[in-house]
């Protein structure tokens, strides 16, 4: 699999990452099989939440493999925090409280990066800025970075951190593209030209910011995949389409679409499945033309001006 860097930091991982939420409910063996496949495949970057699972996540995670053994040094280990129940909350003590309670779980001594999990409107940058110097200064996490955030939000941080944001994980595939829609769409009536995200897709590329697709294969917010959905029939004929022509699965045309993308997109892929994460990870080696990106963006219902 094709190296990034990720951010302007030195960490360098696979292209594709895998998304743990879902391991809660698997046993140790099975999750095991899980991370070994990934690693085999090139998939390096683990990306974990507090709240997935409500911690389950991260401890079947801890059972599955040794992370203070070799294979810690294999793994980029991210986990996110900030998602409380009923409200969000980056204030200083629950950052550090929470990044102490996810390597308990995990059974790591520090992560290689922790994001904050969705903005907090009542957020204080310099609460925030505290803990990243304390939890940085500790050695319990070595770089930072955000999820859902726009560009303000990410320059009021900016002003206050002084360690770089690397990563912004956003919700973006072929079902979900309203950072791609508004800038080609300049100055048009129709709905897509809103910038809904103050032109996020072009900030991240100038600061050099790693976007993280969360939901790669996924519609709306968890409404399921649009491979192989009847929903969506002019989607997955082009997808199928593209599959046969390449020799390639759908799931690895529809990951090689996001890779496209000329902005360092990471894919987070959700599945459990060794076989589809193997399929996504297949997306490294398939390079699509401009015919065929444009093409399979149209046949997911975009118009172009």
């Amino acid at each position: 699999m094709k190296v990034i860097n990720i951010g302007n930091s030195p960490l360098q991982a696979g292209e594709v990452a895998l998304g743990c939420m879902r391991m809660a409910d698997m046993s140790p063996k099975d999750a095991e099989n899980v991370i070994r496949t990934s690693l085999e495949e090139g998939v390096t970057l683990f990306d974990h939440a507090d709240i997935y699972g409500k911690g389950a996540s991260e401890e079947v995670f801890g059972k599955a493999i040794d992370l203070k053994g070799a294979d810690r040094d294999k793994m980029i280990l991210q986990s996110k925090c900030g998602i409380r129940s009923g409200f969000y909350d980056f204030s200083k003590e629950h950052i550090v409280t929470s990044v102490d309670s996810i390597l308990k779980r995990l059974g790591a001594d520090h992560l290689d990066i922790l994001v904050l999990h969705r903005p907090d409107a009542l957020m204080e940058p310099e609460e925030v800025a505290s803990a990243f110097s304390e939890l940085k200064k500790s050695g319990k996490v070595n770089y930072f970075g955000v999820s859902n955030h726009h560009p303000g939000q990410i320059e009021l941080l900016k002003q206050y951190v002084d360690v770089s944001l690397i990563v912004n994980q956003v919700q973006l595939s072929l079902m979900h593209t309203p950072i791609i829609d508004a800038g080609l769409q300049v100055n048009m009536h129709q709905d897509g030209a809103i910038h809904r995200d103050g032109m996020l897709l072009e900030y991240c590329r100038k600061e050099n910011i790693t976007i993280q697709a969360w939901s790669p294969f996924q519609h709306g917010m968890i409404e399921g995949p649009f491979i192989d959905n009847d929903d969506f029939p002019e989607l997955n004929k082009k997808l199928r389409e593209l599959a046969e022509e390449k020799g390639i699965s759908k799931t690895t045309a529809a990951a090689a679409w996001l890779l496209r993308i000329p902005a360092s997109i990471q894919p987070v892929v959700g599945s459990m499945t060794p076989e589809r994460i193997r399929q996504a990870a297949a997306a490294s080696k398939v390079d699509l033309t401009r015919e065929e990106w444009y093409g399979l963006y149209t046949a997911a219902g975009n118009d172009l001006p």
